[in-house]
């Protein structure tokens, strides 16, 4: 259904199952169980919990799975299914990965689980848990171009993307835990190994001059070893991105990290710390040999993948950003239609936007009354921090930091006082920082003309006409006769550097 003014589809209109929705990870090295907020378009975490069984560990030697990972394994499943059927989970979907997949007791071992713990398990093939890693990055980043590398415990998968879809993927036995027993740990030896699992698959280089999308754990946590490492602000893995030499110069520094440097990096698990190098410099290789553009550190992976394929087709097609930020304001009990009716309201305002630019702008819109219930002293800097620091937002860093702020000046904020604030300022060019005070007090003359109210902004217009800017009301409605939207209105005008004038007609 489209709203005035635009066309994106509303999740309210779409019968959207809110029943939670469960997955649970069976990796050749942890077990991990997702329990997501319903069949949303964004897949919010209710419940996330991991568990480190190694099932993969000496695979390569024994071909089969490590004894104590499995009985570890049979009481966290059946642990997790408890968990999910006691948060009321319509579905849970239990996925076996790498180490089931290759080991000769792996199907006995799945329909053990089964019996015990009375679900379904699936075994993915390779081209399944691949498609499914590419599918996670879908869910987040719709216009992905490039490489999705999922680096697990018993394998690495390889996707291409582009369009919002797939093509060329492999499935290569590079997994870390498999990696560092055929290596003996010797970074030169798997470097080899690496090598020359990658020059089977000349396909890769496509992503030349796009985009890696790093998936795992592994990576996550050495995204969070770069940003302590840069310094960087924003402690948010979510499209944290670098530029290839940076990434490379990055990589080449932590390789000489001490484990007790190490240690102390905030969010860093001590478990990843033992193949912490050796997946940098799996990584490091990846950029050397497909020569992208950029990295791209998704927080989305094969269980997102997972999610995101079982949902309806209706609410797979909707913009992820626009539907969380749906979402959220209809947690905090305001109409997402409030949101899209100031969207087109002020659109005279914005000429010859971008489509992204007009996504962000109707993402500010739908968000505008959220933060009513905050101390007014601190709702901007609320709203701002909430926004910056939200972990699945799908936007690039500087996007976010523009949404926040555009949400900062909505409150009608002026001397920031969390450093935070002042650095995301200094992040953005200064006719983007035009642009997002001009949102914020666009919202806030909105809020200021409608009390927050559906039905009630499309009485009136605004407009840009030879240096002025014309708000134009009822003059019959006592709605528009007083109030504090003429000081919002002057305001706006004065940061436009235009004559406020009202009409009343």
């Amino acid at each position: 259904m489209a709203s005035k003014g635009n066309d994106v589809a509303r999740a309210s209109d779409l019968g959207v199952r809110r029943r939670p929705v469960a997955v649970i990870d069976i990796g050749s090295n942890s077990v991990r169980l997702v329990v997501y907020n319903g069949e949303i378009r964004t897949p919010i975490p209710l419940y996330n919990e991991k568990v480190i069984c190694a099932l993969g560990r000496g695979l390569e030697k024994t071909g089969t799975l490590n004894s104590q990972g499995v009985k570890l394994s049979y009481d966290t499943v059946a642990r997790f299914v408890a968990i999910a059927r006691s948060l009321g989970a319509s579905r849970i979907d239990a996925l076996a990965t790498a180490a089931v997949r290759d080991a000769v007791d792996g199907e006995a071992f799945a329909k053990a689980l089964e019996r015990r713990c009375d679900i379904k398990v699936q075994i993915l093939t390779g081209k399944q848990e691949a498609r499914r890693s590419a599918l996670g990055v879908l869910c987040g980043i719709p216009q992905a171009e490039g490489i999705v590398a999922d680096l697990g415990g018993g394998s690495m998968e390889l996707v291409h993307v582009g369009g919002g879809d797939m093509s060329e993927h492999t499935t290569l036995p590079l997994g870390l835990l498999r990696l560092s027993e055929a290596s003996d740990n010797d970074r030169t030896r798997a470097i080899g190994i690496v090598n020359k699992a990658l020059a089977e698959h000349k396909w890769i280089t496509k992503s030349k001059d796009q985009t890696i999308y790093a998936v795992g754990g592994a990576w996550r946590t050495l995204a969070r070893v770069c940003i302590a490492q840069m310094n960087y602000p924003l402690h948010v893995l979510d499209n944290f991105t670098l530029e290839r030499p940076q990434a490379i110069a990055l990589f080449e520094v932590i390789s000489r990290l001490s484990t007790k440097s190490l240690e102390h990096i905030t969010g860093v698990s001590k478990s990843r710390l033992a193949t912490l190098p050796l997946a940098a410099a799996v990584l490091e290789r990846l950029l050397e040999v497909m020569r992208p553009r950029t990295l791209v550190f998704s927080i989305y992976g094969m269980r997102e993948g997972q999610f995101y394929k079982s949902l309806p087709d209706n609410v797979r097609k909707l913009d992820p950003l626009i539907s969380l930020a749906e979402e959220i304001a209809r947690t905090a009990d305001r109409p997402p239609q409030a949101g899209h009716e100031t969207f087109s309201w002020m659109s005279p305002l914005f000429k010859d936007e971008s489509l992204g630019q007009k996504r962000l702008r109707l993402a500010a819109s739908l968000l505008r009354d959220v933060w009513w219930a905050e101390h007014p002293d601190y709702r901007g800097e609320q709203a701002f921090l909430r926004v910056l620091r939200l972990p699945y937002l799908g936007l690039g860093h500087e996007d976010r930091a523009g949404l926040a702020l555009a949400l900062y000046f909505r409150h009608g904020n002026s001397d920031p006082r969390e450093p935070a604030i002042k650095h995301a300022m200094a992040q953005i060019d200064d006719r983007r920082l035009m642009r997002v005070q001009t949102i914020g007090l666009a919202l806030r003359l909105s809020y200021a003309l409608s009390a927050g109210a559906v039905d009630v902004l499309e009485r009136t217009t605004i407009e840009i006409d030879r240096g002025k800017l014309i708000l134009t009301v009822p003059d019959s409605d006592p709605l528009f006769r007083l109030g504090s939207f003429l000081r919002r209105l002057e305001r706006l005008a004065q940061h436009l550097n235009l004559e406020p004038v009202l009409e009343r007609v």
